[in-house]
């Protein structure tokens, strides 16, 4: 077996804000800091990652779940954060921190270290807000979180990845017999402008999954209409009936990092790449 390319690690996922590490040779990158900078720093040094290493930190929109801990955590380090114009525009006029901008445009591929970045449009309630497909060496991650049903785009640019971070926000039962929320509010949830269900992210995977699929992370768990063995048993259900039973499923979590999901190998010229899923544990 080659080389391992790439390994991600998921610090904290859900309402209570998101994050994510992936790393490559010498390259860091942080998508989206919606946590505090203390549970960043904190979590980062969990998984064996020194904070200040980062290459750049790099948002999918401004949310808070998704960007609320990046004044404080950018306050006294010079990591470049990564942005499109209108997700700047909404975020800056609240920030006190001295931010070194990067602003990328969406469609636009851009290198980040030793990474192409590929940022991609998403249906969601935000100014400009994307997805991620990032590449190295023939290695690809996507990531798409925070949406409320799935586009040709994302299935086009998600097709081919080794490793997939994915919202899988409720569980349609769950959902229907929950007496916490009002009716409006759960039409909002399974609408167009709500979040993707266990069914539609299982969907969703097999039908881009292949070959080189070695693994996927579910995120946004909703806390009362979803559990991680059903989000995990629908999922891969609907990976096994797609022929994609080699795949491994893995849950985040609020509260903790999940462990490091390395993927992708090291192939000669003109060979595909495939690999096993290796799973390490917390350092």
């Amino acid at each position: 077996m080659g080389r391992v390319r790439m390994r991600m690690a998921v610090l904290g996922s859900g309402s209570g804000g998101n994050a994510t590490i992936l790393e490559s040779g010498n390259t860091r990158i942080l998508i989206d800091a919606g946590l505090s900078a203390k549970q960043i720093v904190l979590r980062l040094e969990m998984l064996g990652v020194d904070p200040d290493s980062l290459t750049g930190l790099v948002l999918t929109h401004e949310h808070s779940d998704h960007a609320r801990g990046v004044d404080v955590f950018l306050r006294k380090r010079r990591i470049p954060l990564f942005a499109n114009a209108m997700t700047k525009e909404a975020l800056e006029w609240n920030l006190k921190s001295d931010i070194e901008w990067k602003v990328f445009q969406t469609g636009q591929g851009f290198q980040l270290g030793g990474l192409h970045v590929h940022p991609f449009p998403i249906p969601h309630d935000a100014a400009e807000p994307v997805g991620f497909v990032v590449e190295q060496g023939g290695t690809r991650f996507g990531l798409v979180t925070d949406v409320g049903y799935i586009t040709q785009a994302m299935r086009s640019h998600l097709k081919g990845s080794h490793a997939i971070f994915v919202e899988s926000n409720y569980d349609e039962d769950m959902l229907e017999a929950d007496t916490k929320r009002p009716w409006s509010t759960k039409q909002r949830i399974a609408s167009r402008h709500g979040h993707l269900s266990n069914t539609q992210a299982g969907e969703l995977l097999a039908d881009v999954g292949c070959g080189l699929l070695q693994g996927v992370v579910l995120g946004h768990l909703s806390g009362d209409c979803n559990c991680p063995d059903l989000a995990t048993k629908t999922v891969q259900g609907l990976l096994d009936h797609g022929g994609l039973d080699h795949v491994k499923v893995l849950c985040a979590q609020q509260d903790a990092p999940t462990e490091w999901l390395e993927f992708g190998t090291e192939s000669k010229p003109g060979v595909a790449l495939d690999g096993d899923l290796i799973q390490t544990e917390l350092f």
